[in-house]
């Protein structure tokens, strides 16, 4: 397996694909991983998925996000017109047990690959691709060492394009995109200043403000890690060019962002290059034996931590269909599954961050944006469906691409709720069930499936735990809710892809029988 980009998708396509057994090579053509700090913070659904690679604790440590406040307003002196730190870490402890993260990505990158260097992947940076071709078997590709020029020639079964928007493969492909296109550039520089504690943004706050007197009349500006150490962007426009930033200007306009004027101030880093904040989406995200992830498939504005948190999620939700063909336990039609589960969420995804944008900035939607008011973060990120071939849907199903997760149907295509547990005295959730193989839960009633999920898996060759809630085995459902939950009875049970996705069920034991059928259908076999 070769993945092109050691950014937040390819390694987390990487850790993924290691954690169910395939190793990967990445190759990126940058000597390390991101330095700069951005793509700050990871939502609950996120640290589940890093939970199961091991990672969750890891995250934890470097996350500094905890204590910040989101803003908008005129200066850090005020006024200010909102406020959003009530909502920034809103409460879905009725949804997950996992915690919210708060790294950024010149911390969280790095912790990927160590991780997937861990379970067996190879990461070569300094590395591009020269050229590359598919045929009925596999990828032929042509590296190049960029410090020497030597060449080298891999091959391998699958290709994930994890070079990000500006990478060459998809152009290479002939895929196009839609979208805004670019919404505007910025250059950015980092300070330091002692900024007085009684302004009203004073303390950790990331902002977005809104002056006639910064260039183009925006800027952001934050200091998520250290209180005195600050990353200010402006826009450029008409009136002002990366030229025109000299240290006097620059000084000027933080002074102006805080709002104190004479405001002692020390420039320690300044752009290079101009930051481009785009609204884009590929139209497809496959082509053959070459799958696209993150900024590869969609870019979105920083606004709401969209871009990040999906790209990790994308190589969660690739890495074990990838794995599962390439060991023969699945059929190529899987992957067939990749795009029509993961390119309408990528449409909705950038929808949401080009909204969240033009509220920052104070603008109207205009017609191409949300018309309504955005999905909250619990619909969005647990509300989803998958709505496939690799999902058995059942014959009601009104295809809707999303659900209230707060009222879970536990139905085939939604993602397995939440249900609180207990096992061997100890609280645990229903997700921390799942995740490494195929898993069926059944209740106290469901004797029956342990023969069917036995024969299932001999039969297919494949992994397939058997968890019994309310019989024996240590797990108990203090509040009786877990069958309610899924949608079964105390005989029925639930089959659950690695992907914590419900791929099919069986209301009662009268189902076991077709089991095998149903592993058959989704695994292509």
């Amino acid at each position: 397996m070769l993945i092109v980009g050691a950014g937040l998708s390819g390694l987390s396509t990487a850790t993924f694909l290691g954690l169910h057994g395939v190793p990967a090579l990445v190759v990126e053509r940058h000597p390390t991983t991101s330095q700069h700090p951005k793509a700050y913070g990871q939502y609950p659904h996120v640290m589940e998925a890093l939970r199961l690679a091991g990672l969750e604790q890891r995250y934890l440590e470097a996350s500094v996000l905890q204590n910040v406040r989101i803003m908008i307003g005129v200066s850090m002196a005020g006024p200010i017109f909102h406020t959003i730190d009530e909502a920034l870490w809103p409460d879905l402890s009725a949804l997950t047990t996992a915690a919210w993260g708060g790294a950024g990505q010149d911390r969280s990158e790095p912790i990927l690959a160590d991780r997937a260097r861990e379970l067996g992947a190879t990461i070569r940076f300094s590395t591009e691709v020269v050229s590359f071709e598919q045929d009925d078997e596999g990828v032929t590709v042509v590296l190049r060492d960029i410090p020497s020029g030597e060449r080298s020639t891999v091959r391998a079964d699958y290709l994930v394009a994890a070079d990000g928007h500006r990478g060459g493969i998809r152009g290479k492909l002939g895929i196009g995109g839609h979208g805004r296109g670019l919404l505007h550039r910025l250059m950015d520089v980092h300070f330091e200043a002692d900024v007085p504690a009684e302004l009203p943004a004073s303390g950790h706050v990331l902002m977005h403000l809104q002056n006639p007197e910064l260039p183009g009349g925006y800027g952001d500006l934050g200091n998520p890690e250290q209180l005195n150490r600050y990353l200010f962007g402006v826009r450029l426009d008409d009136q002002t060019q990366p030229e025109d930033l000299t240290e006097e200007r620059w000084l000027e306009l933080i002074r102006t962002a805080v709002g104190v004027p004479d405001l002692p101030v020390k420039l320690t880093r300044r752009g290079e290059e101009p930051v481009e904040i785009r609204h884009w989406i590929a139209d497809r995200i496959r082509d053959g034996r070459v799958f696209l992830v993150g900024d590869a498939v969609r870019i979105v504005p920083p606004n709401g931590g969209f871009g990040g948190n999906t790209a990790v999620m994308d190589g969660f939700y690739l890495g074990w269909k990838l794995a599962m063909v390439v060991k023969g336990q699945a059929g190529p039609k899987l992957l067939d599954s990749y795009e029509p589960e993961r390119y309408p969420y990528a449409e909705t995804i950038a929808a949401h961050g080009l909204a969240a944008f033009l509220r920052a900035e104070g603008q109207e939607l205009g017609e191409d944006a949300m018309q309504t008011d955005p999905d909250p973060v619990s619909r969005l990120y647990f509300g989803y469906r998958h709505v496939s071939d690799a999902i058995v849907r059942e014959p009601d199903d009104d295809g809707a691409p999303m659900e209230n997760p707060e009222q879970p149907t536990g139905r085939p295509g939604s993602r397995a709720p939440h249900v609180p547990l207990v096992k061997d005295g100890a609280d645990i959730s229903s997700i921390e069930l799942l995740g490494k193989s195929f898993v069926l839960l059944t209740g106290a009633e469901g004797e029956p499936w342990a023969t069917a999920a036995a024969q299932a898996a001999a039969e297919l060759g494949i992994e397939l735990p058997v968890h019994r809630i309310g019989g024996e085995g240590g797990l108990t459902d203090p509040a009786n809710t877990w069958a309610k939950t899924y949608g079964v009875t105390e005989s029925g049970a639930t089959l659950v892809r690695p992907d914590f996705y419900v791929a099919w069920r069986s209301r009662d034991a009268s189902g076991s029988g077709e089991l095998t059928g149903a592993l058959r259908a989704v695994l292509d076999r």
